[in-house]
């Protein structure tokens, strides 16, 4: 089994199985625990991806910079509900440096904006979420390179499936079990927030991905960041 295919099993199978053990085994009381946990878990698809070296201070650096980024855009548009950067600057990352990176900078996004925002049981499921945009984003960087209205399409997506996976978190907060009519009456409240989340996403997308995006091209070449 290589080493790229153990990391994301670890993203995909081993950080919801984290989760699902902070929700049902500890009641959500432990997250401070498990959020540390998925913050190291998501630390090691990155390391793996580099089959024969380590990551340079370099790689770490521009993944330390692009948390910091989309943590300061949570932080500045905070007045207005559900329209945030985070995804933009995750999927932009996981476009340049690819899935892993873009799973890294989703979880750490989360946890480190938290400090702010506040931590709770909600935190893990946030990691996790913004990790997964990334993962896929990385995974189809090719064709969303090529075209800004599938890079668009993306974003209404992902707005979309942000609000959906949370939702799940939103059930499962009231009594540890999840009741299909109650998601439902959950994804209908939420919609609003959906929507403009979709369209902040496309919009912070359009705008962003060109100009940061030539700065990560032109840096990942210049230092051969990247290489594996």
């Amino acid at each position: 089994m290589s080493r790229k295919v153990i990391g994301y099993l670890i993203m995909l199978i081993l950080i919801p199985a984290v989760i699902a053990a902070g929700v049902f085994l500890f009641n959500d009381r432990k997250y401070n625990i498990i959020s540390i946990i998925l913050a190291f878990s998501a630390c090691i698809p990155f390391f793996l991806a580099f089959e024969n070296r380590t990551p340079s201070t370099r790689e770490m650096v521009i993944i330390a910079v692009m948390v910091a980024l989309s943590s300061a855009g949570r932080f500045l548009f905070a007045m207005i509900p559900g329209f945030k950067p985070v995804t933009a600057i995750v999927v932009i990352t996981a476009l340049y440096f690819g899935p892993e990176a873009g799973f890294l900078t989703g979880a750490l996004s989360a946890v480190v904006s938290n400090l702010y925002f506040g931590q709770g049981p909600w935190t893990p499921f946030q990691m996790f979420v913004w990790g997964f945009l990334g993962l896929l984003a990385g995974l189809l960087s090719k064709p969303l390179l090529k075209s800004r209205i599938l890079l668009a399409l993306y974003g209404v997506f992902a707005g979309a499936a942000f609000s959906l996976m949370m939702d799940v978190w939103t059930v499962l907060a009231m009594d540890g079990l999840f009741n299909s009519s109650r998601y439902l009456a959950a994804v209908a409240s939420s919609f609003p927030f959906m929507a403009v989340y979709a369209v902040s996403n496309v919009i912070f997308l359009l705008a962003l991905a060109k100009p940061i995006g030539q700065k990560l091209k032109h840096i990942k070449i210049k230092y051969g960041l990247m290489k594996k």
